[in-house]
Formats: structure tokens, C-alpha cells, sequence
């Protein structure tokens, strides 16, 4: 099944957003009427934009077919500059190291989510050491805005189905900032639960949900310290005013169902298309959560095969994962699975859970349906490349090599023969002063 691009050239992602209605009655989010996509802006080729975390850099691939690379971006060009006013500020370098000795396992973290812009002329990342949100000019290279997120961390990203705002999490300031897509602008913030990640835009762009996920780089990882991981829920806002319109603790939800031990902490998810069903992943689970958001009720849970080579010891896992990354096929049949410390990839079958072999991958880190929606693309972060998965069959179809640990995978849009951006190094770049300005007012707070 093909699934038709957003408007102004930004396809949506079924990984990360939902296509069909939510209507909002009595503090309950159910399904609503479909909304039709948007056609693809002329001038445009679509493709995947794979973001290297630790090299700084984006590859760019066709996002079907042969996924061979269209091109590189280097989302650092103002690497100096960064580091330099990091290095003058005691506090801003205290956590810049700890970024790297904690979630960037010995690494700093340049590029976290990315997305284009509706015209296809920039792609705009969250750099989680530089604390930023940035728009790269794909022709030039040059950085054409830079908006420092409130705290010392950027994490995920969503844009909206219309291509014209992006939400980023400020994961040390429990904010979820909503901007501008062109100007970098910010259009609204909102409070969350501890440790922002995960963002989705649901109902046609009306509601943007935000999962919190709580402190994961501590060692207090025993089943009986969960609650130490801090106040970890589901926030819904209304994306025009960013008011709350529903707060979800999965927490009570899982006791319900029996599940005490699983923690509540949301990891990665995905709406079925009609946005009735919402899967999961949760901290240190080799598996999913089925929830039905009519209802407001946990309705199955699968847990899939462990790896016996993968260490039992909790504090050896990624930032509390276990399994990170899933991603939906267009007709809701069926979920790409990446069982991240278990080094595998598996497709499950949405009406029996049913899953097909596990295929060897390198960590995987991500997962994202191509262009075409008949595969699931996986970033394997330790082989430093992305796999192709057939939906129907499980199979790895196909493997690209990328930059150094690959963790996001989106789709996007670039000018049509686009072949990179010129090698901008690690100069200052330049960045726009208008009314994207640097940032400042509520987001430097």
C-alpha cells in the first residue's frame, strides 16, 4: 500500500504519526473520521534521512526501490562555535559531559530527530549535546536558524501533518517546545511528565502527545527501584492553545492488567492508522503493550523472544532499553519490531501477535516504513548501517552502510537531483537572527 506525501513535500511518517481523527469528549481520546494527505509538492524527491549520532552528519537515501545514498548532510557546521560557548559556561560543560558519559555511552550526541521542511530546502535536527534545535540549508550547509531548547538537552522530534511546525522535547526541563518549521520561531510550549521523548501529532495536527520516560542513567534498575525513575505519563495537549486535555499513567493501567512488574516508562510507539489502538515499548521489556484508547485500557501484551547471548544484568542495557523502535505498516497489519539489546529485528502479525523469526541486526535502534510502505527500515547502530524488512515476509531484504551509530531514521524531502551539501566542516556556520532570533525568551529559561 502507497501512502500519499503531506503537503508542501513532507511526507508523514506512520512510525510516528497517526493519519485518522481523535475526537476529544468527556476527557476521553477515541477514533474519529479519516482525514485525506495532501499531494507531494512538485520538484521534490523523496527519502530517508538516517541521523548519525555520534558522527554529527546525516545520510541520505532513496527511501525505496534500491535505497542506494542520494547524499550527506553535516548537521554540525557550527561545531566550533558550539563547543566554545559550551566550554566558557561550568554548568552548560557539566552537562554536556554528562550527556556523554551517560546516554551517549562515551560519545557525544550531534543528531538526534530530523525532518524537512515543506519546501524541501532544509532539514531541521535536534542536537542533543548542543542542546538545540537547527535548521540546515540542504544547498548551502549553512545553519539558517538555531533554537536552544530550555534546559541542557534536545531528544525526539514530530512534525506536524501539514509540514509547518516541529515539537521538540527539552528532556532536562520536562518542556515539549512547538516551532516553527521555517523560522524556528516558537509557536507554544508545554509541561510534561519527567524526561521527555517521544512526540506524536494525532487527529490531523488538533493534539500532539508527548511520553515522558523518567530517569534512565541511573543503576537503580531492580524491578523494585522503578519508582525511583521519577513521574513518567502520557501528556495530550491541544496543539493551537497547549492546554492539557488528558494525562495517561500507565502505571495504573498495567497493575490492572496484571503487569506490576513491566515499568510504565513509554518508550517508542505507534498508532494504528484509524488511531484507536496505541502500541508500545517500556523500559527493560522484550516486547510491546497493546492499548485501547476508547477504553483507556491495556488489551494485550506480547513479549517476544530474548536473546540468550543478551547479558540479564539490567544496568548493562541502553539507557534502560531493551527493545527500542517500532514502526507500523500502512494498513495496521502488521509492526516492525527492533529488539535492540537483543540484536534483532522481527515483524508481528497485529491480529494474532504472531511474530516471524528473528533476524540478526546490530543493536537496532530505530524503525521507520519506507517509501513505498511495504518495508520497515532499521538503524543497527552497531554496524554503523541501516536494513531493509520485508513486511510480509520478515526477511532483511537490504543493508546501506551510514555514518557512526545511526539511531534515527525519517522520511523527507530534497530538491530533486539533490546530491548533498557542500563539506561545510566544523566552521561557525551562519546562523539568522529574524524572528527565529537564537532562541531566547521562553526557551532560554
Amino acid at each position: 500500500m502507497s501512502v500519499k506525501p503531506g503537503a508542501g513535500g513532507q511526507r508523514m511518517g506512520w512510525a510516528t504519526t497517526a493519519l485518522a481523527a481523535v475526537t476529544v469528549a468527556a476527557g476521553v481520546i477515541g477514533p474519529g473520521s479519516a482525514h485525506a494527505v495532501p499531494q507531494q509538492a512538485n520538484g521534490l524527491d523523496e527519502v530517508l534521512f538516517v541521523g548519525n549520532n555520534w558522527d554529527g552528519t546525516a545520510d541520505v537515501i532513496e527511501s525505496s526501490g534500491g535505497y542506494a545514498k542520494v547524499g550527506r548532510v553535516n548537521i554540525i557546521p557550527d561545531k566550533q562555535e558550539r563547543l566554545r560557548e559550551i566550554y566558557l559556561n561550568p554548568i552548560k560543560l557539566a552537562f554536556f559531559l554528562g550527556v556523554r558519559e551517560t546516554a551517549g555511552e562515551g560519545h557525544d550526541q550531534f543528531v538526534d530527530d530530523m525532518y524537512t521542511t515543506p519546501d524541501g530546502s532544509a532539514v531541521v535536527a535536534s542536537r542533543p549535546s548542543f542542546a538545540d534545535v537547527v535548521s540546515i540549508d540542504l544547498v548551502s550547509g549553512k545553519v539558517n536558524w538555531r533554537f536552544p531548547v530550555s534546559g541542557y538537552r534536545a531528544d525526539h522530534m514530530a512534525v506536524s501533518p501539514d509540514g509547518n511546525r516541529v515539537a521538540v522535547s527539552a528532556s532536562t526541563s520536562n518542556t515539549v517546545h512547538v516551532l516553527d518549521i521555517r523560522t524556528g520561531a516558537q509557536v507554544g510550549s508545554f509541561r510534561t511528565g519527567d524526561k521527555p521523548h517521544e512526540n506524536v501529532f494525532t487527529d490531523g495536527g488538533r493534539y500532539l502527545w508527548n511520553m515522558s520516560i523518567g530517569e534512565v542513567n541511573t543503576p537503580l534498575d531492580a524491578p523494585w527501584q522503578d519508582s525511583t525513575k521519577g513521574d513518567r505519563k502520557i501528556t495530550v495537549v491541544d496543539a493551537q492553545t497547549f492546554q492539557t486535555v488528558k494525562v495517561i499513567d500507565m502505571r495504573d493501567r498495567l497493575d490492572a492488567f496484571g503487569r506490576s512488574d513491566l515499568s510504565d516508562s513509554v518508550r517508542p510507539v505507534a498508532f494504528s492508522p484509524d488511531e484507536s489502538t496505541l502500541y508500545f515499548q517500556v523500559s527493560f521489556f522484550n516486547g510491546f503493550v497493546e492499548y485501547d484508547i476508547a477504553t483507556d485500557k491495556i488489551t494485550r501484551i506480547k513479549e517476544l523472544p530474548k536473546n540468550p547471548s543478551t547479558s540479564p544484568d539490567r544496568t548493562t542495557w541502553v539507557n534502560d532499553s531493551r527493545h527500542h523502535g517500532m514502526s507500523i505498516s500502512p494498513d495496521g497489519a502488521k509492526l516492525c519490531i527492533a529488539g535492540t539489546m537483543d540484536d534483532y529485528v522481527t515483524v508481528v502479525d497485529t491480529a494474532t501477535l504472531q511474530e516471524t523469526p528473528t533476524v540478526p541486526a546490530g543493536k537496532p535502534y530505530w524503525a521507520t516504513v519506507d517509501g513505498d510502505g511495504t518495508h520497515c527500515v532499521i538503524s543497527e547502530s552497531a554496524t554503523d548501517s541501516v536494513s531493509v524488512i520485508d513486511f510480509v515476509s520478515g526477511q532483511k531484504v537490504a543493508t546501506v552502510p551510514v555514518g557512526d551509530h545511526p539511531q534515527r531514521v525519517r522520511i523527507g524531502h530534497v530538491p530533486a537531483g539533490w546530491t548533498g551539501t557542500p563539506d561545510t566542516g566544523t566552521g561557525n556556520g551562519s546562523v539568522g537572527t529574524g524572528s527565529a532570533g537564537l532562541g531566547t525568551g521562553s526557551a532560554g529559561s
